[in-house]
Parts: structure tokens; C-alpha cells; sequence
């Protein structure tokens, strides 16, 4: 249970309400187990003595204590399912947050799907553990306890006869309890395999349709819900056949009482009165048990959820700030790479004994066929993973000693692929930097080439930009993220393929803005199109992890057998 133990340590914040909701638990199951012993005063005075006083009394008893009743069971179930709304709002948070500080390796080991799945599926069915289940557990037990406890006072021998089938329920729960938390387990992941198809399909619907793909896409979601089906048939098979297997038990018990205790009343050991309240304990029991093992079952696939949950919970960031990072102050933008491997999966060294040296305000593009490295350049430097040997150093100072914040907010990121979020252009260009003013974003955005576009479009720089900025084109997006950066001002860029996916007018357009840009600034650039980096201060050209030509446009051009040269030779021939 020590997932549940955790899932309560988010109720400790409402332990205030929680310690109510209790209390009118108990109050709703203790006024329901008076009533047999009303029933019992009705069959012993009310119909055997004619006593009309007692009738009053009784039929007045049950009015007070159904009224008690209902005030106490609104009392559990709306503080409950404060409670259970305010701890599925704080797990979410939670896992937010959590995720937020992950590095990038986490993202990159899983799927957008699944980490939506346990954002939404697997904490909303925490719910049920803390509110419903919960409420059925405490009621229920209390119900049980107090059915026991007068089942004792009215007839011991009888009680210690009916308890010869709990043995057997205990024994059926705990065997059902592990199956159905397996089971719980294996829908959870369905459900998070289903959620991880339908982003990547809808995420990817152009490719999709461009390549007449949708019969193959709704065979593969079929295949997907398919398997859901069945694992949730087999959750639900198992937790089918765990209620009437208990009800058979306890119908066992029942017909152990009616033949003793009718034989009992029949000898005069106790009274029908008695016998009938002792009935109605023992339905009483048999219904506690019955729900107490279908919350058990609940519980368990609710628990499956939770695993996954803390699972995410406990995963510690690869990249981890020191205790005693400190802030790294305004830079000039010096930077270093000293002897420095690095490797994503620990074994194959996606860099090698890289070295290189830039001063403030020079430009250095990155040059090299897919996979020598370039990239993994660019995540370094802002610490997005941590080298494996050597150092990066900035002004001096080992990234690796200074707080993320005070290290990211001096570099600005300009990537291939743009992202901007469902918002209006004005607040993508805003998340530059938060606090800036309208006359700065539009200076941001006239530097960066995107007043061209505003301009004809009637709501200006508070058009919305649609998912991902759907409703604009490349180039524009693209301006839009120049902008951002320009915005925020950073010491070091780091240009990644910025034009490499745009047509001529466009790239004309992004160029002067990243021209604009790049000024004054350390710059690391890396290129597809060596057209657009002749007049970087160096050039680095990597291959299988290693730096083998460093110089500039002209000086690596001259070397006739070079990477560079050929490179240059093939884009220029296909040019022709």
C-alpha cells in the first residue's frame, strides 16, 4: 500500500475537512446500524406486548436518526469530493512541475502520448481512490465493526458460528487484489498507448493525407483500441467474478444462521426479535464485505494509475543544478569547448575530444553531414545535457556551476523546426521576455522582418497564431521566433538550421533578420545552406563526432580534398 500512503500525503493539506468528512462518515453508518435494534424492540414490545408508547418512540427514532443520516451523508460526500477534486489539481501540478525540471533525455526516452496519458488518464483515476473508494471504505468498515460488535452482544455463539466463511473471503479478495492490479496496470498502459497513437497521427494529418494513408492509420487505431478492449474485458472479467464469489460465501453464512438461530428461537435460547435483528446484522456484514472487496478491486486498478504516477514522480533529472550553483552574471560571450566527449546512451560518443575556442561577438557556423554532431553542439552549450568528459566553460565560467536560469537566460535558441503556442503573435513574441513593453515588441518584431506580414492583417500583432502556428507560414513563424530572441536579448544565439527549410523569398527575409540579429553577439550557427555562412568569423566542420577542418569560407575552400570543399562543391553543382 505504499502507494496509497503516498497518494494520502496529498490529502494532508485538507486534513481539517478530511477529519469532518470522517466524522459524518461514521456518523451516516452508526445511525444506520440503530435501526435493527428498533426493529428488534418492534418484534420483542411493540407486537408481543401491545405497548403503543414504544411504537411513538420507535417510528419518532427513525425519523431523528434518518434525518442525522442525510445531513451527514451530504456532510461526507461534498467535503470528499473537495477534497478528491483539490488532490487531483495538486498530483497534476505536481507532475508538471516534476516534468518541467527533467532533462531533456527524459523527452527524448518517451513518448508526448504517454506523458499526456499520466497528465490526464492515469491522474483522473486516482479520483476514485481518494474519493469514492475511499468514502466506501470507511462506511463500509464501520458498518462492519458495528455489525460485529452487536452481532456480539446479541448472541455470542451465533457470531463465532458465522465467522467459519471469512477465511474463505479473505482468501478470495487477496487473490482477486493482485489480479486486478495487474489488470489495472495493463489498461492504464493501453490507454496511454491509445492516447500516444492519436497525437502522433493528428500531430502528423498532412503526412498522413499526402501520402493516402488513412485506411492504414485507422487499422493501426483499431489494432490499438482492439487491445484496450481487452484488457479492459479482463479487468472487468476478474471484478465480475470477485462480487459473487463473496455474495456465495456470505449466503453460506446466512444459511448457517436461519437454521441456528430458527433453532435457537425454537429451543427459547433467544428471542425472534433478536433472531431478526441478528438477520439483519448479518446482511449487514455480508454487504460491508461484499463492497469492501469491489473497493478493494478499485483500489488496486486505481493503484496501477498511482504507480505510474510516482513512477514519474521519482525519476530524477540527468542534468542537475549544484547545490551551490550560483548566477552567472552579465557575459560578455566568451566560449570554450575543452577536450569535451559526449555520448546520449553511454556507450557511442556522439562527440569526440572536441575542442574550440570563440570570443565574444564572433560567429561560428557549424558545418557537417547528418549526425557529426552539430546538434548535440547546440545542446550542450545551454546545458540541455551534460558532457560526459571535458568542459564548456562561458566568460570563463564551467556551465556547470551556475543556475539553469541565470545560464538560459543569456542564450537564445532559434531552431529548425519553430514552435509557438496557440496564442496571439504579440505573446509568442512576448515569451522572449515576459515583462517587456508594447513599444519594445514592436521594435522586436520590426527588426525581425514580422511588421512585413502584421501589417496586412486586421488584427495585427494580437492575430492568433493557431496550434503550433498553423495559421502562419514558415517564413513567418520563423520571423515570429526571431523576434522572440530578439526580444530577449541574449549574449549567445545558436542558429539551428534557421533557413533551412524556407523558399528563397522567405530565407531572404528571415537572413536580414538574423543578420540583425546576430549583431554584436556570439553566434553559433549551424548551416544546411553554406551559401548563408561565408561571412562567419570561423568555421567548424564536423564528421563522426570530431572536429576535422576548422578556418573561414575561403581558407577551408582551398583545401581542395576537403570535407568543406566537397560539401560546398555538391550543393553548388546541384544548384546548377
Amino acid at each position: 500500500m505504499n502507494s496509497y500512503s503516498r497518494l494520502l500525503y496529498f490529502v494532508r493539506p485538507y486534513y481539517k475537512r478530511m477529519i469532518f468528512a470522517v466524522f459524518c462518515m461514521i456518523v451516516a453508518a452508526a445511525a444506520y446500524l440503530v435501526v435493527p435494534w428498533l426493529i428488534k424492540n418492534v418484534v420483542d414490545q411493540v407486537l408481543e406486548e401491545k405497548n403503543l408508547l414504544m411504537l411513538n418512540l420507535i417510528v419518532g427514532a427513525i425519523v431523528l436518526i434518518f434525518l442525522i443520516r442525510g445531513f451527514a451523508t451530504y456532510g461526507q460526500t461534498y467535503n470528499m469530493s473537495y477534497i478528491g477534486q483539490r488532490v487531483i489539481i495538486d498530483v497534476r501540478e505536481a507532475i508538471f512541475k516534476h516534468i518541467q525540471r527533467l532533462s531533456m533525455s527524459y523527452f527524448d526516452r518517451r513518448k508526448t502520448g504517454v506523458i499526456m496519458s499520466n497528465l490526464t488518464n492515469d491522474v483522473a483515476a486516482l479520483q476514485s481512490a481518494v474519493v469514492d473508494n475511499l468514502i466506501s471504505f470507511i462506511t463500509e468498515s464501520v458498518t462492519l465493526i458495528g455489525s460485529l460488535v452487536s452481532m456480539f452482544l446479541i448472541d455470542w455463539k451465533l457470531t463465532l458460528v458465522t465467522f467459519t466463511t471469512v477465511p474463505v473471503v479473505l482468501v478470495i479478495i487477496n487473490v482477486f487484489g493482485k489480479r486486478l492490479r495487474t489488470a489495472g496496470h495493463d489498461v492504464q498502459g493501453r490507454i496511454a498507448d491509445i492516447t500516444a497513437l492519436l497525437q502522433e497521427v493528428i500531430g502528423a494529418i498532412r503526412v498522413v493525407k499526402s501520402f493516402a494513408r488513412e485506411g492504414f492509420e485507422v487499422n493501426r487505431f483499431e489494432a490499438e483500441n482492439k487491445r484496450n478492449f481487452d484488457a479492459v474485458i479482463k479487468a472487468t472479467k476478474l471484478t465480475s467474478l470477485l462480487s459473487p464469489m463473496v455474495e456465495f460465501s456470505a449466503a453460506i453464512a446466512v444459511a448457517v444462521i436461519l437454521w441456528y438461530g430458527g433453532y435457537s428461537v425454537v429451543t427459547g435460547t433467544i428471542t425472534a426479535g433478536s433472531l431478526i435483528a441478528f438477520l439483519i446484522y448479518a446482511i449487514n456484514l455480508s454487504n460491508p464485505v461484499k463492497r469492501l472487496s469491489q473497493v478493494y478491486g478499485n483500489i488496486q486498478k486505481a493503484l496501477a494509475a498511482a504507480d505510474r504516477v510516482f513512477e514519474i514522480l521519482d525519476t530524477k533529472a540527468d542534468v542537475v543544478e549544484k547545490e551551490d550553483a550560483k548566477e552567472l552574471p552579465n557575459i560578455k560571450g566568451d566560449v570554450e569547448f575543452k577536450n569535451v566527449d559526449f555520448s546520449y546512451d553511454g556507450e557511442k560518443l556522439a562527440l569526440q575530444n572536441f575542442n574550440l575556442s570563440v570570443k565574444a561577438g564572433e560567429s561560428v557556423a557549424l558545418v557537417g553531414p547528418s549526425g557529426a554532431g552539430k546538434t548535440t553542439l547546440a545542446n550542450l552549450l545551454p546545458r540541455f545535457y551534460d558532457v560526459t568528459h571535458g568542459s564548456i566553460t562561458i566568460d570563463g565560467v564551467d556551465v556547470r556551476d551556475v543556475t539553469f536560469k541565470s545560464l538560459r537566460d543569456q542564450i537564445g535558441l532559434v531552431p529548425q523546426e519553430t514552435v509557438l503556442f496557440n496564442a496571439s503573435i504579440k505573446e509568442n513574441i512576448l515569451y522572449g521576455r515576459l515583462d517587456a513593453t508594447d513599444e519594445e515588441v514592436y521594435a522586436a518584431a520590426k527588426a525581425a522582418n514580422v511588421m512585413e506580414f502584421i501589417e496586412k492583417m486586421p488584427d495585427g500583432l494580437d492575430t492568433m497564431v493557431g496550434e503550433r502556428g498553423s495559421s502562419l507560414s514558415g517564413g513567418q513563424r520563423q520571423r515570429v521566433a526571431i523576434a522572440r530572441a530578439i526580444l530577449k536579448d541574449p549574449r549567445i544565439l545558436i542558429l539551428d538550421e534557421a533557413t533551412s527549410a524556407l523558399d528563397t523569398e522567405s530565407e531572404k527575409l528571415v537572413q536580414e533578420a538574423l543578420d540583425r540579429l546576430m549583431e554584436g553577439r556570439t553566434a553559433f550557427v549551424i548551416a544546411h545552406r553554406l551559401s548563408t555562412i561565408q561571412n562567419a568569423h570561423q568555421i567548424i566542420v564536423l564528421q563522426n563526432g570530431q572536429l576535422v577542418e576548422q578556418g573561414t569560407h575561403d581558407e577551408l575552400l582551398a583545401l581542395e580534398e576537403g570535407v568543406y570543399n566537397h560539401l560546398y562543391s555538391v550543393q553548388f553543382s546541384n544548384k546548377g
